[in-house]
């Protein structure tokens, strides 16, 4: 089969690593994989490494006649079947230039939210009228697809997993001393840029709730954390010594994993990866009750799900786990069965392959 896959190359190598460890098992599997993505991305060596074409291309603009055009003439050059379009900034070339091909055309989403048959910028992406299918991250985004997908293309929307394998991580913890704390302190981590669907604000509100405890300090891993309404809440939560806002950090793994806890607060979440990411490392969490997160935590199993905009749900377990030690160990030992066996990476390649080929016999 002739795959060719248009890639972003943002983010650090771990966040982009899912999602390029699909098609590199794909290659090794017998597959004829092309590459569209900007040669200065950090995984391409390893793709190249691998025996995968890599044709330069970045996805400025949604729209661009240039890439239409070299999308187009991948297509032909290499005898292409399937185009799988990765993100809204390639979908829309990637529509356009398979028209009048033979090729299927597949999509991705990762996103419930978005999607409204009345913004017309959506028909230049899931919903155009050239898309033959769409893999979804999660059923949660798959429900929320199929409610708004075209009767032709419903069938062929379908949950594939972006997995994890544990060989990823195993990079040591990340030294506590440069935030000014350390283990010997109950340390909770909330990784997330700062938009308003992260629920951040909310996890801040429920450190008012737990100053008390003396050892417990607080990390905030993302951007945009030191302006408001954060910068606010944490000057009257009680805990602002004990608040340590890191900014962007390509080590957020490796913080999650020298931390006790991570909290997700977030209001909507396809599959969120830094959950992924804290259970590979045997860090529980305590997420708020959104579909995607659900889908990945058992209550009282590897974590706890609490009610989304609760703050005082969220600080009553974290109150819970620091006076209960040995149900944090007992989460902990829980952690990486959910991705040893529903959501590893050798499993979502099989899954993509299957896809593909039900894809190719329509």
């Amino acid at each position: 089969m002739n795959l060719l896959v248009l890639l972003s190359s943002g983010g650090s190598y771990a966040s982009v690593r899912p999602e390029a460890e699909i098609f590199i098992g794909l290659a090794n599997a017998g597959y004829n994989v092309t590459i569209l993505t900007d040669i200065n991305g950090q995984y391409v060596p390893r793709f190249i490494d691998q025996g995968i074409q890599v044709i330069d291309s970045s996805w400025k603009r949604k729209l661009s006649l240039n890439s239409i055009k070299l999308i187009r003439r991948t297509i032909i050059e290499n005898k292409i079947e399937i185009v799988f379009a990765s993100n809204s900034r390639n979908i829309p070339s990637a529509a356009f230039a398979s028209i009048n091909t033979k090729v299927k055309l597949v999509v991705y989403r990762g996103t419930t939210g978005g999607l409204y048959r009345r913004d017309p910028s959506t028909y230049l992406t899931v919903l155009h009228p050239r898309v033959d299918g769409v893999i979804c991250v999660s059923h949660a985004v798959e429900k929320y697809v199929r409610k708004r997908s075209w009767k032709r293309v419903i069938d062929n929307v379908q949950t594939i997993y972006k997995g994890h394998d544990l060989d990823w991580y195993t990079l040591p913890e990340t030294e506590l001393t440069q935030f000014d704390t350390s283990k010997e302190n109950f340390n909770v981590a909330c990784v997330a840029n700062a938009r308003s669907h992260k629920g951040l604000i909310y996890f801040i509100r429920a450190a008012k709730e737990l100053a008390d405890l003396t050892d417990l300090h607080i990390l905030l891993v993302g951007k945009n954390i030191t302006k408001e309404p954060y910068v606010s809440e944490i000057e009257k939560s009680g805990m602002k010594d004990r608040i340590h806002v890191t900014g962007y950090r390509n080590d957020a793994p490796e913080i999650i994993a020298a931390c006790d806890v991570l909290v997700l607060p977030s209001i909507r979440e396809g599959l969120p990866r830094v959950i992924l990411e804290s259970l590979a490392y045997k860090t529980p969490v305590i997420t708020s009750a959104n579909a995607g997160s659900m889908e990945i935590i058992d209550d009282d199993l590897n974590g706890y799900i609490v009610p989304i905009r609760d703050a005082s749900a969220i600080a009553q377990k974290i109150r819970y786990l620091h006076d209960h030690p040995a149900v944090l160990t007992r989460l902990s030992e829980n952690c990486q069965t959910k991705l040893k066996n529903e959501l590893s990476s050798k499993l979502t390649v099989k899954n993509y392959a299957n896809y593909f080929q039900t894809m190719l016999s329509k």
